[in-house]
């Protein structure tokens, strides 16, 4: 068996595959926020597991796309005062080896195993064979990979933190926008707008701008969550005029943002956009107001409308991009802790090979 796991700020994804077959023994999603460490959720998972399966099988390997830039055998989530250590996880599971990867790098390896089903075109474009693909969503926080083609074939994924790379108004209104944020949060990165607690932010300065009253059960909503659902909700479904606002607002600075890192590395093999916001925002995405932004490249709007942009809407691409990299022979030692003995504690799972 191989464990996969997708490991976010708000949510935390476990499946169980057989190596080989693309359809999970076992699966489960927990609130990562119910839990105070990894090291619980870990557990969690162990009991829900054996309660479901009467035991667990045994488990080769492990890989876990986790939120956050991964050290060798370590992670340190980004939105989430958690520590993730591949060396204890390896030992606590009794597992032979276990990998750390960038959820969007995890996300890269999933691409692969897409169907025409889990993707939404938003621009066609010309694409070409083996250049370079970008992955970016917006969710608990603003997520960024580029993906490069191997030699061996497939693509290689380069995670980074560009979600924490500084925001460029394209116009008057941006510009306010990003005066209104630098006075709250100093140094404006596009994580400040384009996650979940970006697009309240941006529906607050709306707010503050005037020109639409406020609806009252939105502000009771607001007033009872962390989550920017509410604001989605009531423009997609009661066309709250302050509400939609806020929401086209953020999808021209994620359009804008998207086309911005395909400029970078003339993504002609793809822009993928994901994140946990995608499927409740993808009727407005396709509305046009994402793509414009993307292509307002002044000289170079046309090298940007040459470049393919779908909306990942299967949101379990990271847990089988994690999967398929377990999978894989060629990943390199590298890449695995191996379990260790020394010091270790008594193993939650029993894994003797059958």
């Amino acid at each position: 068996m191989i464990l996969a796991g997708d490991i976010g700020g708000t949510q935390t994804r476990f499946a169980l595959f057989e190596a080989g077959q693309p359809r999970a023994a076992f699966e489960v999603r927990y609130e990562s926020g119910d839990y105070a460490g990894f090291g619980l959720v870990l557990e969690r998972f162990v009991a829900d597991a054996r309660a479901a399966l009467g035991g667990l099988p045994w488990i080769e390997t492990a890989c876990l796309g986790v939120a956050g830039p991964v050290s060798p055998g370590r992670v340190e989530l980004t939105n989430l005062a958690w520590v993730i250590d591949a060396a204890e996880v390896a030992r606590c599971l009794d597992v032979e080896r276990v990998a750390l990867i960038n959820d969007f790098a995890a996300i890269v390896h999933g691409l692969e195993n897409l169907g025409e089903g889990d993707l939404a075109t938003l621009q066609a474009g010309e694409p070409a064979a083996g250049a370079p693909r970008v992955v970016l969503g917006a969710g608990t926080g603003l997520g960024i990979a580029y993906a490069v083609a191997s030699p061996g074939g497939g693509y290689r994924p380069i995670p980074g933190e560009g979600g924490h790379g500084a925001f460029a108004p394209a116009n008057d209104e941006q510009a306010a926008l990003w005066k209104y944020l630098h006075e709250r949060v100093g140094r404006v990165t596009l994580e400040h707008l384009l996650s979940g607690a970006g697009l309240r932010r941006v529906y607050e300065f709306v707010l503050a701008r005037g020109g639409s009253s406020e609806s009252a059960p939105l502000r009771a909503e607001l007033a009872a969550t962390v989550s920017a659902e509410p604001i989605t909700r009531h423009a997609l479904e009661h066309g709250d005029p302050l509400a939609l606002a806020a929401l086209d607002l953020f999808i021209a600075c994620y359009g804008a943002a998207a086309g911005d890192h395909a400029l970078n590395v003339l993504a002609r093999g793809g822009v993928f956009i994901a994140g946990g916001i995608v499927a409740r925002i993808l009727a407005r995405l396709s509305d046009g107001g994402f793509i414009a932004a993307f292509n307002d490249k002044a000289a170079f709007s046309g090298h940007a409308r040459r470049m393919p942009v779908h909306a990942i809407v299967n949101e379990r691409v990271g847990l089988q991009g994690a999967a398929a990299f377990a999978a894989r022979t060629d990943s390199g030692a590298a890449a695995f802790a191996a379990r260790t003995d020394s010091g270790a504690a008594a193993p939650a799972v029993r894994t003797t090979p059958p």
